[in-house]
């Protein structure tokens, strides 16, 4: 399936995996990209050595284009984008915050910039400011997220800007690939059904808490310091809601947090720790290579939106 997306960044399929701190590394990038889609490396806080490390170790793994996702909120930002210059990377999303300051560097150095957006306002400025594309995410992701559902936003940012528009949030198979294009989308962007991939790193309590997760099974902390997150329930959110309701403040509750993430992906606690993920997390049942989650998503897509539909499109 040809999109303006698989043309611009050189992919076989309109699929991008997400760039999910400290679960996006060289090895699911690598297989991501190498199964045909789009693998991205997370910056998320890391410093840019680590970036740059990451980076070469992808490139080890596959001749594929592998992009990196830079975390706008890191101290280590400004280092992170001068790594993707200096190591010629030439995808790059961008996430919590705004790159306007990086973009002419980027765009001189040949580089693709597609921010992800939470509002049509947004959209419109990184398409004035020269973003190749843009990610509409929904508030139906894991991770940080807006207010809009995926539903409601991917169509008014279609109908906004002239570039193309990828949609995030709830996406999980076929049917959420053939819903994403129906709303006018050219790609889709997954995060939560690549983190019980058989190549990612993710602790095996972390994927089974994803396999065994029901539909009602994710909480959203943050919302009373206007950052609001989306994980699985478990001690922690339990513990951090109760204290949001009784208006603690935002440094007590950022303590309650400190690295939590890692210590669910890495150590594999999933009780005190934060186990990010979608609200399609509850459709996730089974532990795949990244290969044959595209394949079956394609597959599906495929039979759903029928070949025949696409012949005379501009993604045909």
């Amino acid at each position: 399936m040809k999109t303006r997306i698989t043309e611009l960044l050189g992919i076989k399929y309109p699929v991008i995996q997400g760039g999910m701190a400290w679960v996006a590394e060289a090895n699911l990038a690598a297989a991501v990209s190498e199964a045909g889609a789009l693998g991205l490396i997370g910056g998320a806080n890391a410093p840019a050595e680590v970036v740059r490390n990451e980076i070469r170790r992808a490139k080890l793994r596959t001749d594929k284009p592998v992009g990196v996702n830079v975390m706008l909120l890191s101290p280590h930002a400004d280092e992170v984008s001068d790594v993707i210059v200096e190591e010629g990377v030439k995808i790059v999303t961008t996430g919590a915050g705004n790159p306007e300051k990086y973009m002419n560097k980027w765009k001189r150095a040949g580089v693709k910039v597609i921010p992800v957006v939470a509002s049509v306002a947004l959209a419109k400025r990184m398409e004035r400011y020269g973003a190749d594309a843009v990610v509409a995410e929904g508030m139906e992701s894991g991770g940080h997220i807006g207010e809009q559902t995926t539903m409601t936003l991917v169509p008014q940012i279609v109908d906004a800007v002239e570039i193309p528009v990828i949609a995030a949030g709830g996406i999980g198979d076929g049917r959420g690939f053939a819903a994403a294009f129906m709303l006018g989308a050219e790609a889709v962007q997954m995060g939560t059904r690549f983190v019980v991939a058989k190549e990612s790193i993710c602790h095996e309590n972390y994927k089974q808490r994803i396999l065994n997760a029901k539909d009602i099974d994710s909480a959203v902390t943050g919302r009373s310091h206007g950052h609001p997150i989306r994980s699985l329930r478990n001690q922690m959110t339990k513990e951090y809601r109760k204290k949001e309701e009784a208006g603690a403040s935002f440094e007590e509750l950022e303590l309650l947090t400190l690295g939590s993430l890692r210590n669910a992906v890495v150590d594999g606690d999933v009780k005190n720790g934060t186990v990010m993920a979608g609200q399609i997390a509850g459709l996730i049942k089974k532990e795949q290579t990244c290969n044959e989650i595209i394949e079956e998503i394609m597959s599906e897509a495929n039979r759903l939106l029928k070949t025949d539909y696409w012949k005379g499109s501009s993604y045909e």
